[in-house]
């Protein structure tokens, strides 16, 4: 259990993505067609999981390793800290990763884009935050693909993270973008954040210091799970 137990706070306005947009079509059929219904927190909602005993299994930061040989594409350091509204480090919580290949194509039976699978990358990784509040992961830069919410619609390239929070109920999952891509202008799931300095948080921020030199560019994403500077979460 949580010894920091807080209440929840509920998002400002158009700084967190709504259930309908209609922009992003799937979300047509997917939103609530009534007003949710207020229930009352029990132990349930107030309480969550803790991973000091590693029962999720142990770290898979690097994405490069384990298989026949290393994958194709840019390798990419990926870090961040998960922190809480107040800016203080969230230790001991499990962040989970997954991402299409460099040809923009995921590991999944769903996923049949006309892009090559690459045998020596399946796109899943997970960490638990060190006192600091930090994870890292080293990986490869995920790849543009088509996707039907439009004629000729494309994703930008993005990674998946999913951050558990200090209960069972706030598990959040949100995207991170890379800086100065052009897609992002046209992007439904992007743009459906209204608040535009809100979705500049799901933007991460190329770090030299985090590079390392001959082999691998860093990106710096920081995840705040609630308050005024809370990341964008997914709710549809």
């Amino acid at each position: 259990m949580s010894d920091d137990i807080r209440p929840y706070a509920r998002p400002q306005e158009g700084r967190q993505p709504p259930y309908l947009h209609p922009d992003y079509t799937s979300t047509v059929t997917r939103a609530p067609r009534r007003r949710p219904v207020r229930i009352e927190h029990t132990l349930t909602e107030i309480t969550g999981p803790v991973f000091a005993d590693r029962w999720a299994g142990p770290d898979v930061a690097d994405l490069t390793r384990g298989h026949g040989g290393p994958p194709l594409g840019e390798r990419i350091i990926v870090a961040g800290r998960v922190l809480d509204e107040d800016g203080r480090p969230v230790p001991g919580t499990l962040v989970e990763l997954w991402q299409c290949n460099a040809a923009g194509r995921y590991r999944h039976p769903v996923d049949q884009h006309d892009a090559p699978l690459d045998p020596n990358f399946d796109g899943r990784g997970q960490a638990l935050t060190n006192e600091r509040g930090e994870y890292r992961f080293l990986t490869i830069k995920p790849g543009a693909y088509p996707w039907r919410n439009s004629y000729n619609s494309w994703r930008p390239a993005h990674i998946h993270f999913g951050i558990f929070g200090p209960a069972f109920v706030t598990r959040l999952v949100t995207q991170m973008y890379f800086p100065g891509d052009p897609l992002l202008a046209f992007d439904a799931i992007y743009l459906g954040t209204a608040d535009s300095q809100a979705r500049e948080r799901l933007v991460a921020h190329y770090d030299p210091d985090l590079s390392e030199a001959e082999w691998a560019l860093g990106y710096r994403f920081d995840i705040v799970l609630r308050g005024r500077e809370a990341t964008p979460m997914e709710t549809a």
